[in-house]
């Protein structure tokens, strides 16, 4: 099979898509390698003002977040799971099953500006003993509990298993206008500050409604 990186890409469309994401997605590895420890943010909107976005946490504390002056956002919107393509970058949160599967709560899928973006398999926290796989997709297989996808990261293959509950999302190009009161963002890697506030050089943000599945 071909990885997505060796295909031709055949849709003017789709070429259109990436090169919208590529002066906004520059500065992901900022969100990644921040300057302080990174701390994961999900929220709700209360207000944009100026470089300060005020919103409250998942767990109902308030908390303002320095954005950068070239702070990027990306749109998160509803996809199908026939999206999922071999050679799709993936990320995907699941939960370990008895038998060594995994089982998915949530697929991402990374335009290919952000191929490579955080590659492995590692603890994730939106469920306790969560994983969460950002790979390569190398096989998608249609069977009575879902779609089983072969993923592979780092030189390792692991078989996970997306039913038709999981949610399936995909990354868009997004703007800080829709940071508005009441949109659920999620912020992968905000840098806490020595005085305990909070800075970020992207935001995630849910269109249509969606709040982000990370």
């Amino acid at each position: 099979m071909l990885a997505f990186s060796r295909r031709a890409v055949t849709s003017a469309a789709a070429v259109s898509s990436c090169v919208a994401l590529a002066p906004l997605l520059a500065t992901v590895s900022l969100a990644q390698a921040p300057a302080g420890p990174s701390v994961r943010v999900r929220a709700t909107v209360e207000k944009l003002d100026g470089n300060t976005l005020t919103v409250k946490t998942n767990d109902g504390r308030e908390a303002a977040i320095r954005l950068a002056d070239n702070a990027r956002v990306l749109g998160v919107v509803r996809a199908g799971i026939d999206e999922v393509k071999v050679g799709s970058y993936v990320g995907i949160s699941s939960m370990p099953q008895g038998d060594g599967a995994e089982k998915a709560i949530h697929v991402h899928i990374f335009p290919e500006a952000m191929r490579g973006v955080a590659e492995g398999h590692f603890p994730w926290d939106n469920r306790p003993g969560s994983m969460m796989t950002n790979a390569n997709v190398e096989m998608a297989v249609a069977g009575n509990d879902g779609r089983t996808l072969t993923v592979k990261y780092k030189g390792t293959e692991r078989k996970i298993v997306v039913p038709a509950e999981a949610v399936v999302v995909k990354y868009v190009p997004g703007d800080r206008a829709q940071l508005a009161p009441g949109a659920k963002i999620f912020i992968a890697g905000a840098a806490k500050q020595p005085d305990g506030s909070l800075s970020a050089a992207n935001v995630s943000v849910g269109l249509d409604g969606l709040t982000p599945p990370m």
